[in-house]
């Protein structure tokens, strides 16, 4: 039994030390990637636990990505390794200071094969929480159908839905996007999205979320970055400002909000709270590098939500 399941798909990620092109670059630092996988490392971090569910290849780097989940505690028994398929690969590089651009090699590797078969009932059945996103719609029908059917399972438990939209316009179109993660918003119980994905909500506004959001029937938490987040709830609109920090590295940030507001719903605490701690775990992220690397504990969290200028001794 975990607190909370996650399913999607997992990479090799390989990172450029310094600024500057991938072409350029004459080592490359290795790790994993994976949204779901992100949160559910974040769960355990922040003293909860969690399972993942996905495709693997049979190989070093589906060797890496269980070795990397299972020494941070997140239980891997509903994962599959994938003879046939190599698993996928994600190159990240930084441009500047602080911009990141990443490029992708997922279509036709294992995390595209996941199917409804891959779905481990029992254990979704068994959480409190399943977490879902928008990068594994977009991967292939079949793991199209395998997000579908995790989310009927849990929807029929009576376990608690969370769907990030995290778009990826490498991956498809925003007309393509929007007429597959609309019904999947429909049915979950917490919606996360950036400004730039309300799309998928039907909707072209933060006020138009509002209205979305059913006077707090669907729960919607919209992620602004730099300018922090807004959620709709039943007890309405609540706005909560960024933390003041040098951004050095956003990728991973979004999965560490998720992470942080998730766990925070489990602590008991309010939409508030929620935000704010959502906020912190975010905020934390993007200070550091790396993907999962930096995902916060919660002696961090204090760390972050002590008063400025504070002196710990």
């Amino acid at each position: 039994m975990s607190d909370l399941v996650t399913i999607g798909e997992s990479t090799a990620l390989f990172s450029t030390p310094h600024i500057g092109r991938l072409r350029d670059a004459r080592r490359l630092d290795v790790s994993i990637a994976g949204a779901e996988s992100n949160v559910s490392v974040g769960f355990c971090r922040l003293g909860r636990t969690s399972a993942w569910i996905g495709r693997v290849g049979d190989d070093e780097f589906g060797e890496l990505i269980l070795k990397t989940l299972r020494s941070e505690g997140v239980d891997v028994s509903g994962a599959r390794r994938d003879a046939d398929r190599q698993t996928a690969l994600m190159f990240k590089e930084r441009r500047a200071d602080n911009v990141v651009q990443v490029t992708y090699y997922r279509r036709g590797f294992s995390g595209s094969a996941l199917s409804p078969d891959d779905v481990d009932v029992a254990l979704i059945e068994s959480a409190r929480i399943l977490h879902v996103t928008g990068i594994t719609l977009a991967l292939s029908e079949s793991a199209r159908a395998a997000v579908g059917f995790a989310v009927d399972v849990a929807k029929g438990a009576g376990v608690l839905v969370s769907f990030d939209v995290n778009y990826r316009s490498r991956l498809w179109s925003k007309e393509d996007a929007a007429t597959v993660v609309g019904p999947l918003c429909d049915k979950a119980d917490i919606v996360f999205a950036g400004d730039d994905e309300l799309f998928a909500l039907g909707v072209g506004s933060v006020e138009e979320a509002q209205e979305w959001s059913d006077g707090g029937a669907r729960e919607v938490v919209v992620k602004q970055g730099s300018r922090g987040a807004t959620s709709f709830s039943r007890e309405g609109r609540l706005q909560e400002p960024a933390f003041s920090i040098r951004a050095v590295d956003p990728v991973g940030a979004g999965d560490a909000f998720v992470a942080g507001y998730l766990v925070a719903a489990l602590d008991g605490l309010g939409p508030a709270g929620r935000l704010k701690m959502g906020c912190a775990t975010g905020a934390f992220a993007a200070s550091n590098f790396g993907d999962w690397e930096c995902l916060a504990r919660r002696d961090d969290i204090e760390v972050m939500l002590a008063e400025s200028g504070t002196t710990l001794r």
